[in-house]
C-alpha cells in the first residue's frame, strides 16, 4: 500500500509539472486585408502555433471598409488585440504619447531589429518609442487590365494623354459602362496629389501646413473633374450603384468593366487574384506628361505593432518575428504585405523565388519614381474616412455637383486645416 501512494504522488506531480508546462499563452492578432493576405497570414499562424504549443492565437481580420473605425474605437478604449497590423500614421492617430504600443526596443531580445534599416525603424519611432516594426515601404501605381483595353483595340496607356484619349475609346467600342480607370474617393484625392507634386514641385503639406495656394488646388480638382467629364472614370454615383464595399469586390473590375486601378503596391495580389480568369492583369508606369517633377510618395505601408494592454507581451513579440524575420513564416507570408524590409526576409524570399513578380516589379518601379514626403496627418480618419472623411465629402460633393470646382478646393482647404489644427 505504502508503495502504491508513493507511486500515485508520484504520478500526480509529474501530470501537475507536465500540465504546467504545456500551460498555455493565448494572444489575440489582428490584420485587414484581402482573402489571399488571409489565407497566407492564417497558414502562418497555423506553421507558428505549430512550432510553439505553449502559444495559442486568436485571429481577428476583415476587409479594410470600416477597420480603421473599428481598431481607433478599440485602441481607445484599451481593448485592442495584443498583436495588431497598423497603419503608419496610426502610430501619430492613437498613441503620439508613445501609450498604446510597447517600445519594440524592450524586446530586442526576441525580435531582431538588426534586420530593419535605421530610417525605417525611425519612421515608426514616436515619443522615443519604437512603437511599430516597419513590414515594408509602399507607394501607389497604375494597374491594368490588359485584356480590357485590347478588347477596346489600344494598348495600356503611358501617359496621361493616352489615358484621357481611352474615355472615349472604351465610351464608343465598349459601350457607356466601360471605363479605362476606376477611382474611389481616396484614389482620386492621392492622385490628385501625386499629379500636384508633378506640376509644382513641392510637398502637399510641409511643416504642419497647407503648402499649396487655393488656385494649385482647383487646378488639381479640375484635373479629376476632367477625367470624370471625359468618361475616363465612372462617376461616385455610378461607383457607390455597383453595391460593392471595396473595388475588388466590384464585379466590374472583376469582368473587365473597368480597365484600370490606381492602388498601393503592395495592394497587387488581391486585384490581380479578383480578377476572372480571362483577364491579364499587368503593372503601368507614372506618367511623365503631368509636369517636369516626379511627382508621388512612399510611406511605410504597414507595421506590426504590440498592444501597450498585452498580457503576455514576449509572446506577441515571438509571434511578429516569425512573421517578419524567419524563414518558416517569411516562407508563408511571402509578399502578401508588399516587398519585405527585412534583410533576411527579402533575401530568402528572392533566393527561393517567392517574391510575387507583379508586387516586386511595382514597388520597384514606385520606389524608383516618387520624390516627395508624406506627412503623417495626411491618412488622418477625419480626412480620409470611407464616406465621412474630408476627402470623401469634396469628391462626392464635387462628382454630384453638388459644388464646383472652387467651391470643392474651399472646403478641401477648411478640412485640411482644421485637422492640421490651423
Amino acid at each position: 500500500m505504502k508503495k502504491l501512494l508513493a507511486l500515485s504522488l508520484a504520478l500526480v506531480m509529474v501530470f501537475g509539472l507536465s500540465t504546467t508546462a504545456l500551460a498555455q499563452s493565448t494572444i489575440s492578432f489582428s490584420w485587414w486585408g484581402g482573402d489571399a493576405r488571409h489565407e497566407a497570414t492564417i497558414k502562418a499562424v497555423d506553421a507558428f502555433e505549430a512550432k510553439n504549443p505553449d502559444i495559442a492565437v486568436s485571429d481577428e481580420y476583415s476587409a479594410w471598409s470600416g477597420w480603421e473605425e473599428k481598431m481607433g474605437q478599440r485602441f481607445a478604449s484599451n481593448s485592442a488585440p495584443d498583436l495588431n497590423q497598423i497603419n503608419w500614421n496610426w502610430i501619430t492617430a492613437f498613441s503620439s504619447d508613445g501609450s498604446k504600443f510597447v517600445d519594440l526596443n524592450t524586446l530586442s531580445d526576441i525580435i531582431d531589429l538588426s534586420q530593419f534599416e535605421k530610417s525605417g525603424l525611425d519612421a515608426c519611432t514616436v515619443a522615443g518609442k519604437l512603437q511599430g516594426l516597419p513590414v515594408s515601404m509602399t507607394g501607389r501605381i497604375f494597374y491594368w487590365n490588359k485584356a480590357a483595353f485590347e478588347k477596346a483595340g489600344i494598348g495600356v496607356p503611358a501617359s496621361h494623354a493616352e489615358l484621357m484619349a481611352a474615355g472615349q475609346v472604351f465610351k464608343d467600342k465598349l459601350g457607356e459602362d466601360y471605363y479605362p480607370l476606376v477611382l474611389g474617393t481616396y484614389d482620386r484625392m492621392i492622385l490628385m496629389v501625386f499629379y500636384l507634386e508633378s506640376v509644382y514641385g513641392k510637398d502637399w503639406v510641409v511643416e504642419n501646413k497647407l503648402n499649396y495656394t487655393k488656385d494649385e488646388i482647383a487646378a488639381g480638382l479640375n484635373f479629376i473633374k476632367e477625367m470624370e467629364d471625359g468618361h475616363v472614370i465612372p462617376t461616385l454615383m455610378k461607383l457607390t450603384g455597383d453595391g460593392a464595399d471595396s473595388l475588388d469586390k466590384n464585379n466590374n473590375w472583376m469582368d473587365g468593366h473597368y480597365g484600370g486601378i490606381f492602388e498601393w503596391d503592395s495592394a497587387a495580389g488581391k486585384f490581380q487574384k479578383a480578377l476572372n480568369e480571362d483577364q491579364e492583369f499587368v503593372v503601368g508606369e507614372h506618367f511623365s506628361d503631368w509636369g517636369e517633377y516626379q511627382g508621388g510618395y512612399a510611406k511605410v505601408s504597414m507595421a506590426l505593432a504590440i498592444s501597450e494592454t498585452a498580457q503576455d507581451k514576449e509572446a506577441a513579440a515571438k509571434l511578429l518575428n516569425f512573421l517578419l524575420n524567419e524563414e518558416e513564416g517569411v516562407a508563408l507570408m511571402e509578399s502578401q504585405r508588399g516587398i519585405p524590409l527585412s534583410k533576411k526576409a527579402n533575401e530568402y524570399l528572392a533566393a527561393n523565388k517567392l517574391l510575387d513578380p507583379i508586387v516586386a516589379e511595382a514597388n520597384a518601379k514606385v520606389l524608383s519614381w516618387v520624390r516627395f514626403n508624406l506627412d503623417p496627418l495626411f491618412e488622418s480618419n477625419e480626412l480620409k474616412a470611407d464616406e465621412t472623411g474630408v476627402y470623401a465629402q469634396v469628391m462626392a460633393n464635387l462628382s454630384y455637383g453638388e459644388v464646383d470646382v472652387d467651391g470643392a478646393a474651399d472646403m478641401l482647404i477648411e478640412g485640411v486645416n482644421s485637422v492640421l489644427g490651423n
